[in-house]
């Protein structure tokens, strides 16, 4: 743990852990990518991505690259034993169909009704939508992995988005720097916390009132 956070890789961690066996898994382009490396030990989860691959496998090593075998972020990727090549056109059938168990994504700002803006900064910001408004209203479940405030200290997690939206109503969870958080009848409520973080303290980077129901646990997580 860093700066008194968790790292990038320790939330994706932490999201990880929630992924059932055998679930259809679409990884949202940069850090949620790095989900894929902390499926649980004895758990299979099988990953989709939007340019037409099933069930690929961790990046290979350095230098044995194969560049006709990436996925959505033009990242190297190997195949697992039985995996499958598609046109994107349906690969994105897959998506609006509702064959996909669980969307893991990136945030600028997600809303306690579970709004979520991830593809635009705005006026002045490059727009880089991808896939996102297609997992968000195909796939079953939507997570985010997310810092909890943004680099200059404005929460993330707010009241109402303020950046052109990607969905509405979608988010369910959210794993954060700080917590782990779900969306439920348009609230946030606390499940998870770092154990040295007050809820005061917690609240106050946090845009929107913070729900507590049957207690709050310790967010634990290993060094990595």
């Amino acid at each position: 743990m860093k700066d008194n956070k968790l790292s990038n890789a320790q939330i994706a961690w932490r999201a990880a852990q929630d992924i059932a066996d055998g679930a259809y898994v679409n990884l949202g382009i940069g850090f949620p990518e790095m989900v894929a490396r902390f499926a649980p030990e004895g758990r299979e989860a099988i990953f989709h991505t939007e340019n037409g691959v099933l069930n690929f496998g961790e990046a290979p090593a350095e230098g044995e690259e194969d560049w006709d075998l990436i996925n959505a972020g033009k990242k190297a990727i190997t195949l697992k034993p039985g995996a499958a090549f598609f046109h994107h056109a349906d690969s994105f059938a897959m998506v609006r169909g509702g064959h996909l168990d669980v969307a893991i994504l990136g945030a600028y700002e997600v809303a306690e009704t579970g709004d979520l803006a991830n593809w635009s900064t705005g006026r002045g910001g490059v727009p880089a939508v991808g896939g996102a408004m297609d997992l968000v209203h195909g796939a079953r479940r939507i997570a985010v992995v997310t810092e909890h405030v943004t680099k200059d200290g404005r929460p993330k997690l707010v009241e109402r988005c303020s950046l052109p939206l990607t969905g509405v109503g979608c988010v369910t969870r959210v794993y954060t720097s700080l917590a782990v958080i779900d969306i439920d009848a348009n609230r946030f409520v606390l499940r998870e916390k770092l154990a040295h973080i007050s809820l005061e303290a917690l609240q106050a980077l946090t845009g929107a009132k913070l729900v507590i129901e049957g207690g709050v646990s310790d967010l634990v997580v290993p060094e990595i």
